[in-house]
């Protein structure tokens, strides 16, 4: 997977909000999302196929339906990457703080 699949995926508003819903609310049908943003069916469609693409999302058949379900292991990972190593400092910066008041 490749995080320039992932950022490309996030830029966009509209696929964000489909991300919130299907975290709000986990493995929706394609008719529920629609429901929820005012898109045209084929829009919501490419927007998920460009998630999947990303797996930021996964869908899985059942019987007729196909339910989507959000995927935050690409999330973490940029998360790992890009926002962890300067939260490590931060929380060392505090810890030493709190270390040095307390002597």
């Amino acid at each position: 997977m490749s995080m320039d699949l992932v950022f490309r995926a996030l830029a966009d508003p509209s696929r964000r909000r489909l991300l919130d819903l299907l975290h709000a609310k986990n493995g929706q049908t394609l008719g529920e999302l629609c429901g929820e943003l005012d898109m045209t069916r084929q829009a919501v469609t490419k927007h998920l196929g460009i998630l999947e693409e990303a797996s930021l999302v996964v869908a899985q058949k059942r019987g007729r339906e196909k339910l989507h379900y959000i995927n935050p292991v690409p999330i973490n990972d940029i998360a790992d990457r890009w926002i962890g190593k300067f939260e490590r400092h931060r929380v060392r910066a505090l810890a030493d703080l709190k270390k040095m008041l307390e002597e």
